[in-house]
Formats: C-alpha cells, sequence, structure tokens
C-alpha cells in the first residue's frame, strides 16, 4: 500500500518475477549484486524479490548519497544493475552515465523508476518496461540454500570508510520470523514502513510482514506528520520506528487529537531509548525493545509481552531463539559471570557471512568460537536479559543512522580554511545525538559554521552533515597528542546548556 496504490500479494510477484524474468535477459545470474537505490515505494520490494529469485544479491542503497560515497559503493560491490528514482542518489541520469559509468566497469545497465521519457542510451531501461516485457518470458526461479547471500548492507566501520555487510537468507529469514512472533504478527496487521528500507531495520521490517501475509503500509519518507495521517488513515496495527521517530510524532501538533486506538505494537529500535521514552510510547503503542547490528540480521534481543515490567522498560529483552550472547573482558577476551560489564558477543544463525572483500575486517571482529564481537558495552542477568550500558567505539547514532567521526572529519579536512577537526556525538532529546564537529581554522581564514556544513552536504548523506560546529584554538590531547574526544564532547555539551 503506498499513496493511492493498492497492490495484492498476487500482483507483487507477478510484478517481481516478471522483473527477474527481464533481468536475465539483461545478463543478471545468480550471486551478482544488483544495487537498489529507491526511497520506500512498492518498487523497492518487487525489486528485492526479483533479487531474490534471481539468486542475486541486493544492495540497498541510500537515496541522498552524494557522487563519491555512491560510487564508492557501487564500485565496491561491483555492482551489475542499479535500479534507482529519477536521479541516481543526488545525481542526474546525465552527469552520471556520462561520468560515472565509464569508471564502473561492471555496471552495464541503470533501471528508472517513475523516469517517464526514455533515455538516448542503451544501457537505461525503465522499470515499468522491463515488468511488461517480462511478463512475456520464461519464469526464472534460481535454486539456492539458506546459507546463500541475500543482502549486502553499508555500515559505517572502524577505519571510516563504509562496510559492506554480507547477509544470508537464513540471517534475514530467522531474525525476521523471531521479531514477527515476538510481536503475534498476523496477516491481519497493517505495518507501517517508516524506517528507510535501505537501512537493515526497514529491510527486515518489509520481510517480516511479507513471511507473515500483513499488510505493508509505505511511507516513501519519514515526516511526523505524515506518519500520524497514516496510521490513522490506513488504520495501522504495527508500528516500528527508531526513538527519534516516536518522540517527533508524539511532539506534532496534531498528535493529542489523533485516534490512534488501533495501533498495538511495534518495535523501537535503532539506538539507546530511554524509561521515560518507552512508557510514553506504550500510553499508545504497546512496543517492544530490540537491540541489533546490521551485523546479526539485525536482531539479537527482544522484550516480550509476558515480561516483568522493569525488564520490559530497562533492557533489551532476551536473546531470540538459537542466538547465543557472551559478556567478555574488551582487552583479555576473558568471559564474564551474570551482571557483570563487558563487550557483547554473538553467534547464531542471525550473525552475517563477513564483510564484502574485507577478510581482514571480518576476522577482527569473529572470534574463535564463532562469535562476532559486538563492539557494545552490555551486561546480562542470570535469567538471560540483556542491558546495553555503552559503545566501545566513538560512532555517534544521530536518529537512529550510524556516523563515523572520522568519515566527516576526513571531508573538513580537505576543506581549504581547516586546520583540524573532531567530530564528537552530544545529547539531543530528538535525535538521541547531534553531530557536532570541532574545528581549528588555519590562521587568518574566514569560515563560519554555515559555510563548513555546506561544504560537508556537497560531499556526504545529509544525515552526516555536523548539526552544529563549534570553533577551537587547540584541541585536548594525551601525551602522544591523541585528541581526547571525551573531554572535548563535555565542553560542546556544556556550553550548548548554557546556550
Amino acid at each position: 500500500m503506498f499513496g493511492s496504490r493498492r497492490l495484492s500479494y498476487a500482483q507483487v510477484v507477478r510484478d517481481a518475477a516478471a522483473l527477474a524474468a527481464a533481468g536475465r535477459e539483461l545478463g543478471i545470474e545468480r550471486g551478482d549484486h544488483v544495487a537498489v537505490d529507491l526511497p520506500n515505494w512498492p518498487e523497492w520490494v518487487v525489486a528485492m524479490l526479483a533479487t531474490a529469485r534471481l539468486g542475486a544479491v541486493l544492495v540497498p542503497l541510500h537515496p541522498t548519497l552524494g557522487y563519491h560515497e555512491l560510487t564508492y559503493q557501487l564500485r565496491h560491490t561491483d555492482a551489475r544493475l542499479a535500479i534507482a528514482s529519477d536521479a541516481i542518489g543526488d545525481v542526474e541520469y546525465s552527469e552520471f552515465v556520462e561520468e560515472a559509468m565509464p569508471d564502473l566497469p561492471s555496471l552495464g545497465h541503470v533501471v528508472t523508476v517513475g523516469v517517464e521519457d526514455a533515455w538516448p542510451d542503451a544501457r537505461v531501461r525503465r522499470f515499468r518496461d522491463l515488468v511488461v516485457r517480462g511478463r512475456s518470458r520464461a519464469p526464472v526461479f534460481e535454486p539456492i540454500g539458506d546459507d546463500a547471500a541475500l543482502a549486502l548492507l553499508y555500515t559505517s566501520g572502524a577505519t571510516g570508510k563504509p562496510k559492506g555487510v554480507v547477509l544470508s537468507h537464513r540471517s534475514v529469514l530467522h531474525a525476521a520470523r523471531e521479531v514477527a512472533g515476538a510481536l503475534g504478527l498476523s496477516s491481519e496487521d497493517r505495518v507501517l514502513a517508516a524506517v528507510p528500507l535501505f537501512t537493515i531495520f526497514g529491510l527486515q521490517i518489509v520481510v517480516s510482514s511479507l513471511v507473515e501475509g500483513a499488510t505493508l503500509v509505505l511511507l516513501e519518507q519519514f515526516a511526523p506528520g505524515a506518519a500520524l495521517d497514516l496510521l490513522e488513515g490506513e488504520r495501522v496495527t504495527v508500528c516500528h520506528g527508531v526513538p527519534t521517530m516516536f518522540e517527533l510524532m508524539m511532539r506534532h501538533p496534531s498528535f493529542a487529537r489523533r485516534d490512534l486506538t488501533r495501533i498495538r505494537t511495534g518495535v523501537v529500535a535503532g539506538s539507546p531509548v530511554s524509561v521515560d521514552l518507552v512508557r510514553r510510547i506504550r500510553e499508545w503503542n504497546d512496543v517492544q525493545i530490540a537491540y541489533g547490528l546490521t551485523e546479526t540480521g539485525p536482531t539479537v534481543s527482544v522484550t516480550r509481552f509476558e515480561d516483568a515490567l522493569d525488564r520490559r522498560e530497562r533492557t533489551v529483552g532476551r536473546p531470540v531463539a538459537d542466538v547465543e550472547v557472551r559478556v567478555r573482558d574488551a582487552t583479555t577476551g576473558m568471559l564474564h559471570g551474570p551482571g557483570a560489564v563487558g563487550e557483547l558477543a554473538v553467534r547464531g544463525p542471525n550473525v552475517m557471512i563477513g564483510y564484502h572483500r574485507m577478510p581482514a575486517a571480518t576476522d577482527r571482529v569473529m572470534d574463535k568460537d564463532g562469535f562476532f564481537v559486538t563492539g557494545d558495552l552490555a551486561y546480562v542477568d542470570a535469567e538471560g536479559y540483556v542491558t546495553i550500558v555503552g559503545r566501545q567505539t566513538d560512532e555517534i547514532i544521530r536518529g537512529g543512522y550510524n556516523v563515523f567521526p572520522r568519515e566527516v572529519e576526513d571531508v573538513l579536512r580537505t576543506h581549504p580554511g581547516v586546520d583540524d577537526a573532531c567530530v564528537v556525538g552530544v545529547p539531543n532529546p530528538i535525535l538521541g545525538e547531534l553531530t557536532c564537529a570541532c574545528v581549528v581554522t588555519v590562521e587568518g581564514a574566514a569560515v563560519d559554521g554555515d559555510a563548513l556544513r555546506e561544504f560537508c552536504g556537497e560531499q556526504l548523506a545529509d544525515y552526516k552533515v555536523p548539526d552544529v560546529v563549534r570553533f577551537f584554538d587547540t584541541f585536548p590531547t594525551t601525551g602522544n597528542g591523541k585528541v581526547i574526544r571525551r573531554e572535548l564532547a563535555r565542553v560542546v555539551e556544556r556550553e550548548m546548556e548554557t546556550t
């Protein structure tokens, strides 16, 4: 369901089968990578199912990627086919086809959604035309095993370069079914998909709804008023979101007069959720709290309706079926007992195959016993409930999106007026964290915060652009010259509290 469009399961399956058949004619084979660069549209779901029928690998991309990020990810995956809206990211087709495609030798075709005019290039096809053509072709359904790759999703890594997380059919389906079971999802439910589908959270919303036969209500791009309109007007029963989404909806001027009585549950995940926030959400939506990462398909643990109230408010629940967790010393690797804080490690069918073309990075996060080391600090009580207390890394979680400071710092340092940069996260009641760029300027340079934010916006996705910019003469450093990020973040936080 999208706007005035109403598609049955039979229609979606027919379109996916037709697109797969047309894709095979374009040369897409088992194991090939298919990039999908679309908002939350029905074509995204059709493309996902068609890719799976071909035995190919879905590569969901952020629709607002800048030119350099987009070309990096397409080159890194060796994508054979790209399916995109009337522009690829923020790049117009003419620029992309003429400038980027010659540097992407694996990319044979671009498929456009929503473009009415035919493009005068044999490598550019229209989505609608391919579906029509595929209906007259022999059906394609490539038999593959559960451990075959289903999707490759990008997430920031310790080097600041995005990592491609490869997930199998088994990992995605296992996590989706477990969450559907925890929610009691059924074909009677109407599920709002406001979370971006290119994220692992968004992918899980789609897959869990499909496996249970629920109605999927798509919101192209989250806005609190639009989300509330759909919740009320489409009689939604299941509403998922990151904490920021729920906070913004509840702050909307129209929230108090909305009829949301049909909503029964959903998942809140993607960043830490406070006890106060979850209590306010549960006044109208009896959500479950879930914890996971892109590398874990995503769900590691989730609360359940039958859990005691304090466990439902203060923990991220117990691990889902067949998933094991360990808490270990981040330095020695020794295991901790119940209640002791350490680094959380996870093993189970939900865990990724590995990072695409990064075997060394994969080895660093997988221990000898097959556990994925999350980098999150947690403790597990005697009954198996998991509580997340912090993160090992400096990663910033802004509105449910992960922002790795080094990636933003590298861009800032290319500005001629910037001598040094350090990006930190500061608490924010709506987004969870704000991204603050701390900058030391070149002596005599005339540069302000707006100019630096605009500079970043030309090279980074919108959610990575610093929310605020603060200028410093020097940064606090350790004896070996390393910037003390926590101290810098405290300085910024105190300054923002007094302004």
